[in-house]
C-alpha cells in the first residue's frame, strides 16, 4: 500500500458543544448521518464523540486534498465503528468519485479525545504507486 494523502485535525469540544446547544438538530443533521448521531448519543461522552467524528471527517477531506468546504459534503463521509479505537470510513456521493479517481482503496483512521479536544489522523492508501497518477493529482491541487 502507498500513502496517497494524510490529513490531521484537532477540534475543541467546547466549540462543538456550543454548536449543538445553539443549533441542535440543524447542526447535527448537516454534518452527521443518522447512524453517527445514534452512535454518538449512545456514548457516555457524547460531545467528545461528535467532536472526534467531525475531526475524522475533516482529516479525511484533508487527506483527499479537499479542503474547500464548498466542494465536499459532510455526509459523504460516514464514520463507523464500535468505539473510538475502531473507527473506519464509509465514503459515498461526490466524494466517492474523488476517491475512486485517485485510486484510493483504504483509509486508516486514528482518533482520540479528552474533555477539551478531539483529534484525528487519516491516511488515504492505494495499492499501486504510479508516478503519472501522482503527477496528475498534484496538478489538480
Amino acid at each position: 500500500m502507498v500513502i496517497i494523502g494524510m490529513g490531521t485535525q484537532v477540534l475543541e469540544c467546547a466549540r462543538v458543544r456550543g454548536l449543538i446547544e445553539q443549533h441542535a438538530e440543524t447542526f447535527l443533521q448537516q454534518v452527521f448521518d443518522e447512524q453517527e448521531i445514534v452512535f454518538c448519543n449512545g456514548q457516555k461522552h457524547t460531545t467528545e464523540y461528535f467532536t472526534a467524528l467531525w475531526a475524522v471527517k475533516e482529516a479525511a477531506f484533508r487527506a483527499l486534498g479537499l479542503t474547500d468546504a464548498r466542494v465536499h459534503r459532510w455526509k459523504d463521509l460516514v464514520v463507523l465503528g464500535s468505539g473510538i479505537a475502531s473507527l473506519r470510513l464509509q465514503v459515498q456521493g461526490g466524494t466517492r468519485e474523488q476517491v475512486d479517481r485517485r485510486g484510493i482503496q483504504q483509509f486508516l483512521v486514528a482518533a482520540a479525545y479528552c474533555r477539551a479536544f478531539a483529534t484525528a489522523t487519516v491516511l488515504a492508501l492505494a495499492s499501486d504507486f504510479s508516478p503519472v497518477s501522482l503527477r496528475d493529482t498534484a496538478a489538480e491541487l
